[in-house]
Order: structure tokens, then sequence, then C-alpha cells
């Protein structure tokens, strides 16, 4: 039917679906944003709970109420053990998966693209609920043995199930950008008298960085909004940790273990909303960083 179609006319429906398309995703992001901020802005507005307690209070327990008659919703000990969380584990898998992306481009690239990448694609593939089951088992139980402590359960455990998670995420797009240096450079490099570490070090790193950086933060990002592994290892407490072995729980387990606890429109449900706002105020911001090292990336090598 389309060979009979007048180009003029085919290409109004190709534009058409394609416009279609676009503004249905466009109306569903915006739908989700806005349905999320009233949500949580209700909590504020509405419901009286107060910003400064709320960010900066360190005592979170909705089923309780002060003096005031409002729930304790002083959510700064799962907003500190989601960043910590979020940052040791970035700091196990970062330096194993730059130097492994090294190997896979640099050094043995026809291993890297054949064997190693599509060995580590695999992870990606693996169920949350698989690295939380090992974390408890394997992980924990280490934490136990070597710490000699009660439960093994914290901060620690989940931030190298997390780093087990990450990897894949991190070493791959890492893999890309090193490829995505030209060979030039590279040669180059060479023929001023560099050795090869010194030109991967000082000319092929450098050249990455941008998308190197990238991969990093989309790393963090998957951490930050985990929550079925973590909550399988971090132990579900919501008091402010002074280890990294006490049981403390992420802004995400909370919201998994009591958004189905409390009657819709109350003030704790209106919190729980509150905490998914900061979520999505969190991955936002990490989504922008990205795009202005893009642009950065992009004006350096124009």
């Amino acid at each position: 039917m389309a060979k009979h179609m007048p180009k003029r006319s085919l290409e109004k429906v190709g534009l058409s679906v394609t416009g279609a398309c676009v503004a249905l995703v466009t109306l569903v992001v915006c739908a989700l944003i806005v349905m999320v901020a009233s949500k949580g802005l209700s909590a504020f507005f509405k419901d009286g709970v107060n910003l400064v307690g709320f960010f900066g209070g360190t005592t979170w327990n909705l089923a309780s109420k002060d003096a005031n008659g409002m729930p304790y919703t002083g959510a700064l000990p799962l907003i500190v053990t989601s960043f910590a969380v979020m940052i040791f584990s970035t700091v196990f898998a970062l330096p194993i998966a730059i130097g492994s992306a090294i190997f896979a481009v640099e050094i043995q690239p026809k291993f890297g693209s054949k064997v190693f990448q599509p060995l580590i694609e695999l992870l990606t593939g693996i169920p949350s609920v698989v690295f939380g089951l090992i974390g408890f088992h394997v992980v924990v139980g280490a934490c136990k043995a070597i710490f000699h402590v009660n439960t093994g359960l914290g901060i620690l455990p989940g931030a190298i199930v997390l780093a087990v998670m990450i990897l894949p995420t991190i070493t791959t797009l890492s893999i890309d950008a090193l490829r995505a240096v030209p060979d030039s450079y590279r040669q180059g490099s060479l023929a001023l008298g560099y050795t090869r570490w010194q030109t991967i070090w000082h000319v092929v790193l450098r050249s990455a960085l941008p998308s190197l950086m990238t991969a990093v933060i989309l790393g963090m990002t998957r951490a930050f909004g985990e929550t079925l592994a973590v909550r399988m290892v971090i132990g579900g407490i919501e008091s402010m940790p002074h280890g990294l072995l006490d049981a403390a729980s992420t802004i995400t387990t909370t919201l998994t273990t009591s958004m189905a606890v409390y009657a819709d429109g109350s003030v704790q449900d209106d919190v729980l909303w509150a905490l998914g706002l900061l979520l999505l105020g969190m991955s936002l911001i990490f989504i922008l960083i990205i795009h202005l090292i893009g642009r950065k990336g992009a004006k350096e090598r124009g």
C-alpha cells in the first residue's frame, strides 16, 4: 500500500507516527514528574511537615507521633546511608572497571571483544534478587567471620553487593569510551617516544575522560536507586549508622517496606512520596550532570 502512496503523503504519515511517539513519551515523563511532585510536596504544604526537620532530623519513625501529633520524619539517616552505599560501591567498582576496560581495549583487544565483553555483559541480565541471595549468604557471612560481629549486615556488605551489580555498567561503558578514542592519537603518542603505558595514561584516558565520567555517573545512578539486593544485606534499621557494619536503611529500602502500610492521603503516605520525590530529584541531577559532561566533551573535541 505504501508503494502506491505519494512520497509527500508517505512522509507526512512517517512524521505523524514518529511525532506521536515523541509526544507520548513526553506526556508519560511529564505525568510521572507532576504526580510524584504533587504527592511529595503535599507532605510539606498540606500536612505541615517541617522541611528542615525532614532533611536534618535524625529520627525516622512513621508509626510513632511526637508532641505535636506528627510522625517522626527525620530522613537524614536514610539520605546518609543511601549516599554512603552509593559512594563506597563506586569506589570498589571503579578501579576494577577501568583496569578491565584498559586490558580489554589496549592490551588484549581480541580477547576483550570476543570473550571478556560478552562475559561481563552476562552479569547485567542477572536478577537483583540473585545478587541479594549471594550477598546475604556469602558477603554477610564473610563480614561476620572477619569482623566478628553479630549479624554482618550494614553499609559495607550493601556496598560490596552493589559494586558487583554496577561493575558491568561501568566496565561496558568504559570499554566503549576507550574504543572511541581515535587510533591516530595512540600512533602519534608512540611516534613521539611515549611508551604504551604512558600513551594509555596521558593520551587515551585523558581523551576518554568525559565518557568515562558518564559511565561512572550512570553506575552511581543505578547504585543510588537499587532496592531489593540492598534490602537483603543492609539490615533495614531506619537509624543513623555509626559504622560500616551497623544495620541501616536506604531511601529505597524504606519505601519498599513502608509504602503499602499506610493509607493513601495520610501524612505517612505523603512523607513516603516525599522520599520518592527526593529520589526523582537526584536522578534528574545525575542526568543533568551527564548532559553537561557530554556537552563539555563535545566542545573539547570540536
